[in-house]
């Protein structure tokens, strides 16, 4: 078709001579001129032979396309065109008209010649006069190509769309748009069970009643009792819900549709509805099955919070979702499981009897189910004989399941880059190590710095060492890690669910013992106390305004902004109390502060022996464990 219309452009005017219109008027006022035709601007038509003198050509001269559609007339001996020998020497014109004459064109002046028509009359020419438009086809092709190319192109963009989310539920292509995505296991592909999830056993305790139910429907059917629509699984971040969901399917060898709350949010309105229309849609289909939708609090926030009203995309999927769970049958065994780590920022509709009526909180693993996922992870890979299990899952207090799996992974890198046959019990401190305090880093720090950070360390470890109700010193080092210059680890002898007064002050107090030392050895503080300060103040601030540990304003809660349950962040809050209590808090918040520092000045003095050995020991050896530090205590 392109050739095509190259061909129409340019290739019908082969062997057409160009004049200009004064030329045209010459040779009209001679009377060479047989006939023309008008069209529009334009004026064609036939010369007398031999009126003109014509060049010879040549297939130089000749384009491509003529070439190729063979539409020039080949070069005749002569020096008029048209005009070949004849087998009895006599010229005769060729096909091309020239038995008629030679065929010429020129464009017509812009303004009109009043004096043209009259000198045509007179000379008794021939005048034709055509349509500017085209024929029929032509105009039909024109109008149409344009069309066709758009919808092809349009419809490859389909097929492409459609062999690249082939292996999902959009599978709709460009006009899919509305088709739920989400990835879908088939009945017996989902490989994980309980087995790989270790540690929940208060999670898989309220979850075995769900997989009966979806292996045994009629059981359950027959005594009156109907599955829960929605179950919403709530925990920290890298607690297992996304695993534990998988395992549900597993154990109960249903389809398994999986899905992100963010995914359903697009630019179009009305698209998320719609993909959560198809997502149950097809999940009614292959009943028994699961729905996870991970990150609900994505698309499941309260309504009519901040900008927007009513009327935003996320509302109206999150209006969609209720109608859809809404809209189960008794008979249609479909499970809806759901994880977030911001259950406060839910709509309360989401979370009513009915919908999710069911919630499995994932809480952080204690030491028993530390060492259970550490077992998991470490299947597949070959321990040394000096790796105790134990033991690392009683040092990563407060690791998750995904800080676990990390650590183990970490090990066995560092295991590799040594180019070991298997990981040992050193790697897997190194990895702890990098993990908690970050990667070493190659700061140079001159003697006095390093001076400096040896005191403020060996001022921490000693208060942890002398402090009764204290986690007593794990390992100390001033090698430059993360965003610190030297770093104190505490080794906690159990899990904390809960603080004592006692332990908090005695916290407070670990926190202050660098900055006491620097002032104890040098006279004068530095600004490496920054971190401990921020966290010795709120760690007071709470002691005195949310946990009533303050004598002075008694057991009275004061929120100043609600801590997130599981982040650790605040929302910003309007505060519930006066100005004259916000002054009492602040100052018992200093006086607890301060107290905990003149602690601490006293034990540091009454022991500096004992802080100047630390000090020097850090210095010659850089880092010291918990054998050292209570060897150096012990001989001084």
């Amino acid at each position: 078709m392109l050739l095509l219309a190259i061909w129409l452009g340019s290739g019908h005017n082969s062997g057409v001579h160009s004049l200009s219109y004064s030329a045209f008027k010459h040779q009209l006022r001679l009377g060479n001129v047989i006939e023309v035709t008008l069209k529009g601007q334009q004026l064609s038509g036939l010369l007398k032979p031999g009126s003109i003198a014509v060049p010879k050509q040549s297939t130089a001269g000749r384009s491509w396309l003529q070439l190729l559609l063979g539409r020039s007339q080949k070069p005749q001996p002569g020096g008029t065109v048209g005009q070949p020998k004849s087998r009895s020497g006599a010229r005769r014109s060729s096909a091309r008209g020239n038995v008629h004459g030679i065929p010429f064109t020129t464009n017509l002046l812009p303004i009109p010649d009043s004096e043209l028509l009259p000198l045509l009359e007179s000379h008794h020419v021939t005048v034709k006069a055509q349509s500017i438009h085209g024929t029929w086809w032509e105009t039909l092709l024109v109008g149409t190509l344009p069309w066709i190319l758009v919808l092809g192109l349009l419809f490859y963009a389909s097929w492409r769309m459609q062999q690249r989310m082939a292996g999902g539920l959009g599978s709709g292509g460009l006009f899919g748009v509305g088709k739920s995505g989400a990835k879908r296991f088939q009945k017996g592909t989902s490989t994980t069970t309980f087995d790989d999830v270790a540690g929940a056993e208060n999670a898989k305790r309220d979850l075995h009643e769900i997989i009966d139910y979806l292996k045994e429907p009629t059981r359950y059917q027959k005594l009156g009792a109907n599955i829960p629509k929605g179950i919403l699984l709530i925990g920290a971040p890298g607690t297992g819900k996304t695993l534990l969901a998988k395992a549900v399917a597993g154990e109960a060898d249903v389809p398994f549709f999986s899905i992100s709350g963010s995914e359903f949010i697009e630019m179009f309105v009305g698209v998320g509805a719609s993909r959560v229309r198809d997502l149950f849609a097809d999940a009614k289909r292959e009943a028994p099955a699961v729905i996870f939708i991970d990150e609900i609090d994505s698309v499941g926030r309260a309504r009519g919070a901040g900008l927007g009203g009513g009327h935003d995309e996320r509302e109206q999927t999150l209006n969609q979702i209720l109608s859809e769970m809404d809209g189960f049958e008794p008979h249609q065994t479909v499970v809806v499981l759901a994880a977030t780590n911001r259950p406060d920022v839910l709509d309360s509709a989401l979370l009513r009897p009915g919908r999710f009526d069911r919630k499995v909180t994932m809480e952080l693993p204690d030491r028993v189910a530390r060492k259970a996922i550490l077992e998991v992870h470490a299947r597949h890979v070959p321990l040394s004989e000096d790796v105790d299990l134990e033991k690392i899952a009683s040092r990563t207090v407060g690791f998750s399941g995904a800080d676990l799996e990390n650590l183990v992974n970490e090990a066995a890198l560092l295991a590799g880059r040594e180019r070991r046959d298997n990981v040992n019990m050193a790697a897997f401190d190194r990895a702890r190590d990098t993990i908690v305090l970050g990667q070493e880093r190659d700061t140079i720090l001159s003697d006095d710095e390093k001076r400096l950070v040896a005191y403020h360390e060996s001022g921490h470890v000693l208060m942890a060492s002398l402090l009764p109700h204290a986690d007593p010193p794990d390992k100390v080092t001033i090698i430059p890690r993360g965003r610190a210059l030297g770093a104190t680890e505490q080794a906690h002898e159990e899990d904390r669910n809960n603080i004592r007064y006692s332990y908090a002050l005695d916290q407070i107090g670990v926190l202050l013992g660098g900055r006491v030392s620097e002032r104890l050895v040098f006279g004068e503080a530095s600004s490496g106390a920054e971190m401990d300060l921020k966290q010795a103040t709120r760690l007071a601030r709470r002691m005195v305004s949310q946990w009533g540990m303050d004598e002075a304003l008694g057991p009275v809660a004061f929120r100043h902004g609600e801590e997130h349950v599981f982040l650790g962040r605040e929302l910003g809050q309007e505060r519930d109390y006066s100005e004259h209590t916000a002054e009492i808090i602040d100052n018992e918040v200093i006086h607890i502060i301060k107290n905990a520092q003149a602690q601490c000045e006293t034990l540091l003095q009454k022991n500096r022996a004992m802080l100047d050995a630390l000090a020097e020991r850090l210095l010659e050896k850089e880092a010291l464990d918990t054998a050292e530090i209570s060897q150096i205590i012990g001989e001084n």
